[in-house]
């Protein structure tokens, strides 16, 4: 089982399980899933619902199904992930923690002599791009040593404090890339913002209006522009052989967009 600071909501989940060749399946929060088609989607992507007091007392019931569920895929050998402080601020100061993960660790922690992988996630920025991610694991803790005394209350108030030193022994901010210095990298690097301009202040706005007052921006904006760069450049370069019937111009603007862009990142303007 992982458990995880969480900083900056599903790009968390994300960036996670893409450093593992097993599927992660993780918790999320549950009013996410009130929509049929959301929880067909969510579900696909391997998230469990788990509600919150804020969400309505009568959905408390409904977590019963995210322990049990998060138990059979941990008996069967597979990867929960669990953000322990079940709520996502843009801050990677810990907030108090939450006694999910203390309780499914202790419902099960003897039938599958389970191990616990803390890890810590921290971003250089919450809302530029070019920004850099430290990934820090440590070592991996059997449950069966985080609950040694006979009362389930200090068993999981010790699991918390013990998570929790771990935890802030790994948050560390990302250090600092030092940039190029090739002299036609600055003037590249310019040409790649100005060509993806356009695009990126349309999306980036739009999504931003959109999560004004919420924490979703950051993992919203890399969502989209994931699925939609690619569409991006296939109709901008489509529309360039549309106009000129030339391939290698098509091939040329590509290369140039693609390289420039990873410039722009490069030497990204502090």
């Amino acid at each position: 089982m992982i458990v995880a600071n969480h900083p900056d909501s599903f790009l968390d989940a994300i960036l996670i399980g893409a450093h593992f060749t097993e599927n992660v399946h993780f918790l999320a929060r549950g009013d996410a899933f009130k929509q049929k088609k959301h929880r067909i989607l969510l579900k696909m992507l391997k998230m469990i619902p788990v509600y919150r007091l804020s969400e309505g007392r009568e959905n408390l019931p409904l977590n019963d199904y995210a322990f049990t569920e998060s138990k059979r895929i941990l008996e069967s050998g597979g990867i929960v992930l669990i953000f322990i402080e079940g709520i996502c601020l843009n801050s990677h100061e810990l907030q108090p923690f939450k006694k999910g993960a203390a309780r499914i660790a202790y419902n099960i922690k003897k039938e599958i002599r389970l191990k616990l992988l803390p890890i810590a996630i921290t971003y250089s920025s919450f809302q530029k791009y070019g920004k850099r991610v430290r990934l820090a694991a440590g070592s991996t803790l059997p449950a069966l040593n985080l609950f040694p005394a006979e009362d389930l209350a200090k068993n999981y108030l010790f699991f918390n404090s013990r998570i929790q030193k771990e935890l802030e022994q790994l948050i560390q901010l990302p250090s600092s890339v030092p940039t190029p210095r090739y002299l036609w990298g600055k003037p590249l690097a310019r040409l790649g913002r100005i060509l993806h301009y356009p695009y990126y202040w349309l999306i980036s706005n739009r999504i931003r209006n959109k999560t004004n007052g919420t924490v979703f921006y950051d993992s919203v904006l890399f969502g989209v522009l994931l699925l939609t760069y690619p569409l991006y450049l296939l109709l901008l370069h489509g529309m360039i052989f549309f106009f000129t019937g030339s391939l290698l111009l098509v091939i040329l603007m590509l290369l140039i967009h693609l390289i420039t862009a990873r410039l722009a990142v490069l030497y990204t303007p502090e």
